[in-house]
């Protein structure tokens, strides 16, 4: 079943489960976000500052898209695939993260995505939105390289699917980094009692500036309870889901495609805990670490989904 509702404001389009027990709710106005994600009524997604203050700060929230990286990058001035990224041209487009690096993409709350479908199929709900990149002169002024964002976000069976496709519309291959920050919570379960899988096996090693050295480390990451435990880790993608479960409820989250990286980050100053895609390692348009070019003509697919279960 489709939907919307407004939220600070915003339309937001919702998707629901056909028994009504999941929905979730993206507003194209506001960059696409993921602002809502509902089990049975209650709220699964860490708001954080709101909607309002996403729009107005582009401070995280919901399911935001990292596009055209995810996390950060140690330079403002660089050059990747021949051609030179200039982020000190419009400074505006981007915030700042704890150590002073450009953080989280220049499409957070970003305006001018079109819905091209917001309609029930015979596969559940369907909503995609489309955002044509090098139609915005700004845009093409940080970052130089044309291309269209497509977004389908999808409902059967318990599971909210995200797909994203990045298509080289232009003469120039494109660099692939983008991700997600699936913000979630456990509402009526205190924090330390979040039960925790994170199946991962390599970590990727980091600097004091929290960018990837280039080497990996062997990972293992205790199941059971978050406890007092904290993370800003990056890692290889797993073949298994992560899970976050607890107060009777499971969430799994899992990387169809096209996301060989994670992030797992739980401060230890908000109830969330975020189990983010990656189709590169951080700061990989600086380092060229790992870094996949889009040739022109060419579509890059890549997909994540989170299933809600009883436990």
């Amino acid at each position: 079943m489709i939907g919307s509702r407004r939220v600070d404001g915003f339309e937001a389009l919702s998707l629901s489960s056909e028994d009504g027990e999941i929905e979730a709710a993206f507003v194209p106005e506001a960059g696409m976000v993921g602002c809502s994600l509902r089990h049975r009524g209650e709220e699964l997604l860490g708001q954080r500052g709101g909607l309002a203050r996403y729009v107005a700060e582009r401070s995280t929230m919901g399911i935001p898209l990292l596009h055209p990286w995810a996390n950060r990058v140690a330079k403002r001035h660089f050059r990747v695939a021949g051609r030179e990224v200039d982020l000190w041209a419009h400074p505006g487009l981007y915030t700042l993260g704890p150590k002073g690096l450009p953080i989280h993409g220049l499409l957070a709350a970003a305006a001018g995505w079109s819905v091209d479908r917001h309609e029930d199929t015979p596969d559940g709900p369907r909503l995609v939105g489309t955002f044509d990149f090098a139609a915005h002169d700004d845009l093409m002024t940080v970052f130089p390289f044309p291309h269209q964002l497509r977004v389908e976000a999808g409902i059967s069976d318990k599971t909210l699917t995200i797909a994203t496709t990045v298509l080289a519309s232009g003469d120039a291959p494109v660099p692939i980094a983008f991700g997600y920050h699936p913000y979630l919570r456990l509402p009526g379960v205190d924090r330390s009692a979040w039960l925790v899988e994170i199946p991962v096996r390599e970590r990727v090693v980091l600097d004091s500036e929290e960018l990837p050295t280039g080497e990996l480390e062997e990972a293992l990451v205790a199941s059971g309870p978050l406890g007092s435990r904290t993370f800003d880790d990056e890692f290889e993608a797993p073949a298994e889901p992560f899970a976050l479960a607890g107060g009777g409820r499971r969430i799994e989250v899992s990387f169809e495609r096209g996301y060989p990286f994670a992030q797992v980050y739980a401060p230890d100053d908000d109830d969330v805990i975020a189990f983010e895609p990656m189709t590169a390692p951080t700061n990989t348009l600086v380092s060229g670490q790992d870094l996949s070019l889009l040739e022109p003509g060419k579509s890059y697919e890549a997909s994540f989904s989170i299933k809600v279960m009883d436990e």
